[in-house]
């Protein structure tokens, strides 16, 4: 087996399962599960139709590079959402999912040669990153972020020698698990930084398009690119469908930006057979290209916000997000794990502990005493699971 499995960690919610071995919830409350990220809004019925509308294409081997049709339609969302022009026959990549394309990516772009290979991921942290980074030999490093700083990435504090050794920066903005946007000095300092040692930047925005006010996107890497006069080189963006389009189960995402970084994941990927089933190409198409659902897929985000967060500050402190759909908030008590596992016993509510979304650097955990909860089920579920924090906090 190849050693460098021994060197992955258990996964958030498999950590999660071992907390609560053992535990029988409360039988008086119904189970409701803010832990995971994923999406319970409906699935659009016309993305549904497209799907069914186009099973012919299962007789056909799918193309690596997807169709023109998808590469089209994803281009001119990037021309309408990051206002560039990209070319869908050299700079963009139908994916199968956002998480599935992170991790490859570093397969593909990390240099074996190189006797020291460092990967960059904010801490706290996708887990995908870690695992991507390890399998392809590299070591990852980890750039604290807490509320304090407005979750900062101190790029300053990283030694020259180091920086030398970088292959690969991902980043995640929205961030999960904080929900911080970042503005365009933070992606000035990181260009530069790319620049002068010469790494690639992942820019992970699977959470783009869940924000609070209409007509004020948070700003993209592609967006920040053009405004800083540069094209697209050392940065690839991912973004997927499952989160905008309430369509997780579907796996469809794409990587888009650097066309020789393009270039090059799809030859791996030619090898990899990851080809995205064409009637998910097509269902994916008809998803781009359609903005009203991702509209009203933001109105009930907001009106679960604003439901929810004056319940929970009563009890919790946390900032409110940019973006995204998470609360990162503080603990009483500051145990994570035992407010979690407590919280799952008296009142049948799962939310993760902060300190499975992180690692330990420069001697501390920046998770530890914090818990995300994902305000992904109804309006109602959201509602009464704030109610039953509050009641649980307080007694």
């Amino acid at each position: 087996m190849n050693p460098r499995l021994n060197q992955l960690q258990p996964y958030p919610f498999q950590k999660l399962r071992e907390l609560f071995a053992g535990i029988t919830p409360n039988a008086a409350c119904s189970a409701i599960n803010l832990s995971i990220g994923e999406p319970k809004h409906a699935t659009p019925q016309f993305i549904k139709d497209a799907l069914t509308e186009n099973l012919r294409g299962l007789s056909n081997y799918p193309v690596t590079q997807g169709s023109e049709l998808l590469r089209g339609a994803i281009a001119d969302w990037c021309l309408m959402r990051y206002d560039v022009d990209l070319d869908p026959a050299t700079q963009i990549l139908p994916v199968n999912g956002s998480r599935e394309a992170l991790f490859s990516f570093a397969q593909a772009i990390v240099d074996p040669s190189k006797h020291v290979k460092r990967v960059l991921s904010p801490n706290p942290f996708y887990q995908i990153y870690e695992g991507a980074a390890l399998l392809a030999g590299a070591k990852p490093y980890f750039l604290n972020t807490v509320p304090e700083t407005g979750f900062h990435m101190d790029l300053g504090a990283i030694p020259d020698d180091l920086w030398q050794t970088v292959q690969l920066f991902y980043v995640c903005s929205p961030g999960n698990p904080t929900g911080k946007v970042l503005g365009l000095d933070d992606w000035r300092e990181i260009f530069a930084y790319a620049d002068r040692h010469d790494f690639i930047v992942a820019a992970d925005e699977c959470y783009s398009e869940i924000y609070f006010h209409e007509g004020q996107p948070p700003l993209g890497a592609l967006t920040a690119a053009k405004q800083l006069g540069r094209g697209q080189e050392r940065l690839v963006i991912f973004n997927s469908l499952s989160k905008r389009s309430n369509v997780p189960g579907m796996r469809s995402g794409f990587v888009a930006g650097d066309a020789e970084a393009i270039k090059q994941f799809l030859l791996y990927r030619t090898y990899h057979g990851s080809a995205m089933n064409p009637a998910v190409q097509a269902a994916s198409a008809a998803a781009w290209q359609d903005e009203g659902h991702v509209h009203e897929n933001r109105r009930m985000y907001r009106e679960k916000f604003a439901a929810v967060v004056p319940m929970l500050r009563e009890v919790l402190e946390f900032d409110s997000p940019d973006a995204a759909f998470y609360l990162w908030a503080r603990v009483p008590g500051g145990d994570d794990m035992v407010f979690a596992r407590d919280l799952y016993r008296d009142k049948h509510v799962t939310v993760l502990p902060g300190s499975f979304l992180a690692r330990d650097a420069k001697g501390v955990n920046p998770g530890q005493g914090f818990i995300r909860i994902a305000l992904v089920d109804g309006l109602d579920q959201c509602v009464e699971a704030a109610r039953r924090i509050v009641e649980f906090v307080k007694q």
